[in-house]
């Protein structure tokens, strides 16, 4: 299992940028899919990215596509969300998330981190 803790998130004006990172712990980072997910208040925790363990694939959310870009750095167990033209409805808890070893962008997430908010003002 990987242990997982989101930064970066804050407040920003619409347009503007973020990006988020998520360090992980563990021997399986290297082999393990890696996903993005938000929550907005009274709402459900939606996709917004997933990325191999490679880096090779990656799959987005159709609100974040051409916007949003999931990567990864195996070397420092680090996965990033760099959030660009953010708009208001962009606002949410950001969550960290990621596979079991071998996972893929299609399997199911069974880590969890804390979440990073992510405010966006008009």
């Amino acid at each position: 299992q990987v242990q997982l803790v989101e930064s970066g998130g804050g407040l920003v004006q619409a347009g503007g940028s973020l990006r988020l990172s998520c360090a992980a712990s563990g021997r399986t980072f290297g082999s393990s899919a890696m996903g993005w997910f938000r929550q907005a208040p009274g709402k459900q925790r939606d996709f917004v990215a997933a990325i191999g363990w490679s880096g090779d694939n990656t799959r987005y959310a159709d609100s974040v596509k051409g916007r949003f870009t999931i990567s990864r750095d195996n070397a420092k167990n680090t996965v990033y969300l760099q959030m660009n033209s953010l708009k208001p409805e962009d606002t949410a808890n950001y969550y960290c998330a990621a596979t079991n070893r071998y996972g893929s962008i299609w399997s199911g997430f069974g880590s969890w981190g804390q979440g990073t908010q992510v405010t966006v003002s008009s």
